[in-house]
């Protein structure tokens, strides 16, 4: 961390990951805001940097 802003940062990008992209095996693989399922007509899966490229997360683009 470079200093207390680019902590808070971090840590809000981190919460925002939590929240929206991990699974978590108490909510039966779902997240805690509730994801919509992605058919393969939505187009190719991409992963998508999360928490400044710490983490990932893995969603259809529509081509």
């Amino acid at each position: 961390m470079l200093n207390e802003r680019h902590l808070h940062c971090v840590l809000r990008s981190y919460i925002d990951y939590y929240h929206d992209w991990r699974t978590h095996l108490s909510l039966e693989m779902d997240t805690p805001a509730s994801r919509s399922i992605q058919p393969p007509e939505l187009g190719p899966v991409r992963k998508r940097p999360e928490v400044g490229g710490l983490h990932h997360h893995y969603e259809r683009l529509a081509a």
